[in-house]
Order: C-alpha cells, then structure tokens, then sequence
C-alpha cells in the first residue's frame, strides 16, 4: 500500500455522462506526515467520494441523476417556447381540464399502474428525441439493419441519414407489445435498458439501428418483467423475416453489453415514469382524465386504508424486534406506584 490513494477516471469515458476530475481531486486521501501529531488519517466521511460526484453516474443505475432522455427534450422545448414567444403565437383553447371544488380529475395513470396507451406514447417520444439529439452515429454491426434486416424489404440507401418520425416509431413499438400482450410497466423497463445500453456500450440509437435497439430492450424486458416471458420464437411470429437464430445473437450481444446487469430498482422505476410524465406536459401530451366518481373515490380510500393499516402493521413488528433511540419519543411508560 502506498502513502497515497486517490479515485481515478477512466480516460475514456462516456461523453454523455462526462466526469469532473478536477473535482475529484478534491476526494485525494492525503496522509502526510505532520510535525506534532503523527501521521494524519482522514475520517471516513472525508474519504468518500461527495453526492454530486455520484449524480454524474448511470441515471439506468441511479434514481438521483436525471434521465438522459429528459435532458436531450429540453433543448426542444425551450426552442418551442422561444419561437411562440417571439411570434406571439397563442396557446389558442385550453383542452386540459382542471380541478374545480365541485368536480376534481384524475386520470388512470398511477406508478404501479400506469396507462398503456399513454405510456407506449411518451416511451416512443423519448426515443424520439434520442434519435433527433444524438451525439455521433456511434453504432455496432450486431444492431445495423442494413446487415440484419428486420424484413424482406429492401432498406433504402438512405436509411441511415433520415430520421423517423414519432408516428413511425410508436407504431412499431406498439405493434410489438399489442401482438405479444405486453404491459406498460414493461415499456418503461424497454426504457431504461435503452439508456442503459448506451451508457455502457458508449453507443447512440440513429436511424440505422433504432429498430434493432428497441426491439432488443423489449425483448429482454419481456422476460425480466413479465411472469409469462414471451419467447424469442413468439417474436419470429411478428416479425415474419426475422430468424430465431438472429434474435439469440442479438439478446446475447445485449446481455454482454449491459454486463448483465438486468437489475431496475424501484426507485430508478419510479423516476422513469414520472420523468416520463413531465415529457408528455412538456409535449402536450396529455393522460386520459375523467371526473373522480362516487365508486372510484371509495375504491382509492379503500387502497389508501389498507396501504396505512399494512405499515402499522410493519411498525409494530419492527418495534417489537427492537428499539433505538429515536424511536423512545412517544412512546407510552405506565406510571410507577410508590408506596
């Protein structure tokens, strides 16, 4: 061991993500020898490496760094407010609805739940706008649909320089998850192994691989996600041309690219969808919303109740295993009798 341990970054990293190595300086352990006192030790809090550092990881791995999708639309929506300001371009009629005190609209979208449709929609704009806002075409052979086409069509010269609208990737996103029956959980889990992959591999979705890309996400996360997996032949049965041996190579080259790390944590989860839910506001896409009725306000109290019985329940269990300081205040001591 040496005198001097320091964190290093690797010189080649993502340029999405970049590191901050001057600031990592910061993080240096530094055991100088002092005049009066020995030699000088750190405390362990003073050795680790600070929040915001940590923030610049993998947004797929972490639930505080920001979703890449998110900040690649920004550029787009500030162009858009920017050019209807200028213009004086009106809003025109309000079609969103708003809570008054006698009526109040929710719509059928939760976390757990999430609406299908409405999900597939804001899922598909994000890859939207990974393709328009890409860095480079940094791509590999394994997703080229020129070399492993999806069809028995010929692909045009130009399919590499021209990229496809909206309309045209959510209708081929939600081909695939009507036909194999797939849920909206599973669309945002596609979403974070997309991002994923491009952290990792150093790779960006264009429009010569952005089919081959998704389909690899949804077909890994059909099988992570769902109890009853949708097997690589189901898929053949969608797309007719594609061979089984193609779509094993292609779930093992993605594997090995994401290090098979499959793991979504609840919290990454979470952050997707409501990152997903700021990119439909941003885009005036908006979820379903109906007037909160009679039997659905007594259908959320119930959940409501059951969800606070179930952690009292857990509290009182984690109370009786054992107690610690902080949880003395409040707690109830009889009276001593003194006689």
């Amino acid at each position: 061991m040496g005198n001097t341990a320091s964190c290093c970054v690797s010189p080649n990293g993502s340029p999405k993500l970049p590191r901050q190595v001057d600031r990592l300086e910061d993080c240096q352990i530094n055991t100088d020898l002092s005049d009066d006192t020995g030699p000088y030790l750190q405390h362990i809090s003073d050795r680790e490496v600070p929040d915001d550092l940590a923030l610049e990881s993998n947004p797929s791995d972490h639930a505080r760094a920001s979703t890449i999708f998110l900040s690649k639309s920004q550029t787009d929506v500030r162009d858009r407010r920017k050019s209807n300001h200028i213009n004086h371009v009106s809003p025109g009629l309000l079609s969103k609805k708003y809570s008054s005190c006698s009526t109040i609209f929710i719509d059928d979208s939760t976390v757990s739940q999430p609406n299908l449709k409405s999900t597939i929609k804001c899922v598909t704009l994000a890859i939207y706008y990974h393709i328009k806002n890409r860095d480079s075409d940094r791509s590999l052979d394994i997703f080229d649909e020129k070399m492993h086409p999806l069809s028995r069509e010929q692909v045009p010269d130009d399919y590499s320089r021209t990229d496809p609208e909206h309309k045209l990737i959510y209708r081929f996103v939600r081909t695939l998850f009507s036909a194999a029956q797939l849920t909206a959980e599973c669309a945002i889990v596609t979403l974070v192994y997309l991002e994923r992959l491009l952290t990792y591999a150093e790779l960006d979705i264009c429009p010569s691989n952005w089919k081959r890309v998704v389909l690899g996400a949804i077909l890994l996360a059909s099988k992570v996600w769902d109890d009853q997996a949708v097997w690589n032949v189901d898929y053949c049965q969608i797309l007719k041309d594609i061979t089984v041996e193609d779509m094993n190579e292609m779930e093992r080259h993605f594997l090995e690219l994401l290090q098979f790390n499959i793991n979504v944590p609840a919290s990454v989860y979470a952050k997707y969808y409501f990152d997903l839910r700021s990119l439909a506001d941003d885009n005036n896409l908006s979820f379903p919303l109906e007037p909160l009725s009679n039997e659905r306000a007594q259908k959320l109290e119930a959940i409501s109740r059951l969800c606070e019985d179930k952690y009292k329940d857990l509290s009182r269990v984690a109370m009786r295993r054992s107690f610690s300081a902080d949880n003395l205040v409040g707690i109830r001591r009889s009276h001593a009798v003194l006689s």
